[in-house]
């Protein structure tokens, strides 16, 4: 009997016929990319047990960005977008968000630049359009920074672009690495504003593209972290305090008098002209494409030497570049896109109190800075801090 049982189990076996050389194949395949994905399962755990302040699926986007999927990325945030495009047209808005503060102070003896009011695109205007305001309510005579609101596109009457002016006279620019933003540095400091420099800190903003995604360079305290690529337009520090931005001119050889150069993009504005590859070129952002609406932040200079900054949602990289040289931009270069990224933040209060975003919709809050974060970015301080 028990003879008969293993006579039985051996004919089975010989029954069962042999896997076609496909299926053989098909099962190494499966078992080798299991074992190529193992190193990425652990460079994807490690990075969420990271310090962060995003949620794991932005964290998980910008890691699948950083290790070769940025054209996988970009994709679905093309298809995403141009399914929720705006539509033109819309009521009219009947009031503008409140930026700033209204103070009623005495005129000053002596005469103090500000800078011209912003013409509305849009007529009649709305209360308060294209009127700076101080972004301080302790400001004094010569605010450091404005702020003010307008309708950035006739098509689109319900678009809201915020701007904010920057006194380069009166303001000393950080810029302040984050917790993960640039990679690969040692010490890169509390990716916060400090405690000790809040008393006299007057605003933050966001830093422009990773150096994964931007392919272009970086100095920091004088030391490159990123080759400089020249024709990209570069915001620079010099030591005696002077800021500009500039395309770069001097290949990877870097001015010992640079404090620090973030690059990003070329140029959306050149000599107070817009540049011409705005409507049809690829630069602005493989992560979006330029001419699809999203938020939109852009830093520039106006022809006395003062930064503009500038932000608002459903932007093209044109409609962007528009709304810097309307607000007084000669030179001006695209910072980050997307509304996870867009931050402006002005403190109405010494000590970093009462913290307000530029703009109401803007995602992040308006403590972001004020805690360690993932990001690089600006803190804009008052002369005399620390």
């Amino acid at each position: 009997m028990h003879s008969l049982q293993v006579e039985d189990r051996v004919r089975r076996r010989r029954e069962v016929p042999p896997l076609p050389p496909w299926r053989r194949a098909r099962r190494v395949l499966l078992i080798a990319a299991c074992f190529c994905l193992i190193p990425a399962a652990v460079s994807w755990a490690r990075m969420l047990s990271q310090p962060r302040n995003v949620s794991w699926s932005i964290a998980t986007v910008e890691w699948v960005r950083a290790h070769g999927g940025n054209p996988l990325v970009s994709q679905v945030e093309n298809w995403y977008y141009e399914l929720n495009a705006p539509s033109k047209g819309g009521p009219p808005l009947k009031s503008l968000p409140q930026v700033g503060v209204t103070t009623a102070s005495a005129q000053p003896r002596v005469h103090i630049y500000r800078p011209p009011r912003v013409k509305p695109l849009i007529h009649p205007a709305l209360p308060g359009e294209g009127v700076w305001h101080p972004a301080s309510a302790v400001a004094g005579r010569r605010p450091p920074v404005l702020l003010t609101t307008f309708r950035s596109d006739p098509e689109y009457p319900q678009f809201i672009a915020g701007v904010a002016w920057i006194d380069s006279g009166r303001t000393h620019l950080d810029y302040v690495p984050g917790l993960a933003e640039p990679p690969e540095l040692e010490n890169r400091g509390p990716s916060e504003v400090p405690p000790a420099k809040r008393d006299r800190i007057a605003a933050t903003f966001n830093g422009g593209f990773p150096l994964e995604t931007s392919n272009a360079g970086l100095v920091y305290h004088g030391e490159v972290l990123a080759p400089m690529v020249d024709g990209i337009a570069t915001l620079v520090e010099y030591r005696n305090g002077r800021i500009d931005i500039r395309p770069w001119e001097n290949g990877e050889r870097v001015n010992p008098k640079i404090v620090f150069a973030k690059q990003n993009l070329p140029p959306i504005i050149e000599e107070g002209k817009l540049n011409p590859n705005l409507s049809d070129g690829p630069e602005w952002g493989a992560t979006v494409n330029n001419a699809i609406r999203v938020w939109r932040s852009g830093l520039g200079v106006d022809k006395r030497g003062n930064l503009i900054y500038a932000a608002a949602n459903y932007q093209t990289v044109e409609s962007l570049a528009k709304v810097l040289q309307r607000a007084g931009a000669v030179r001006a270069m695209e910072l980050d896109i997307n509304e996870d990224w867009t931050s402006f933040i002005s403190y109405r209060r010494p000590g970093a109190r009462e913290p307000s975003n530029l703009l109401p919709e803007m995602f992040r809050p308006d403590t972001r800075y004020l805690e360690p974060d993932e990001r690089d970015f600006f803190a804009v301080y008052v002369k005399g801090s620390k």
